[in-house]
């Protein structure tokens, strides 16, 4: 009896704890790391917390077995760091070309569509993931890619030095 309670203890003891110090050590990220380029203009938005919550979980789940810590295992010469994005035609360093790029993804000089051997929603039949994806899901992706530089600096498609 006397090491049942000890052991409940000890289970709520590191939970209160835990949930303490992650609740405290837990990465906040301001306005302006949340501004991120809305269009080629150069408009900016503000990713709200929960979009930059939801689009890590989204790009994790559709994306991230190919595109860890922002590397594109296929092709480790194009990561999704900003250079890299910004030098794709078209450039790719703004959420409205991103969103575009889900939905029916080009060669990186832009000539070709690629949508049957990468994800997107016009090969949805072939790549389950993107079924349900909405527009307002592939917004919180794009974000998600965008502001990475902002919180992981060179290690966001800096390759496999990194991961």
């Amino acid at each position: 009896m006397l090491k049942n309670k000890f052991l409940l203890g000890s289970v709520l003891a590191t939970f209160v704890l835990g949930t303490h110090i992650s609740a405290a050590n837990a990465l906040e990220l301001d306005e302006d790391t949340r501004t991120v380029t809305l269009d080629a203009k150069g408009n900016t938005v503000v990713i709200s917390v929960e979009q930059v919550k939801r689009g890590k979980r989204l790009f994790n789940n559709a994306c991230g077995t190919c595109h860890v810590g922002g590397v594109t295992k296929t092709n480790p010469n194009v990561g999704l760091d900003v250079e890299s994005l910004s030098l794709a035609t078209p450039a790719r360093d703004n959420v409205t070309n991103l969103v575009s790029y889900f939905k029916d993804p080009l060669s990186y000089d832009g000539t070709d569509s690629i949508s049957e051997i990468h994800p997107s929603i016009k090969s949805a039949d072939i790549f389950p993931k993107m079924r349900s994806l909405t527009d307002e899901d592939l917004f919180a992706m794009a974000g998600h890619i965008l502001i990475q530089p902002k919180v992981v600096n060179e290690k966001w498609g800096g390759g496999k030095i990194y991961y």
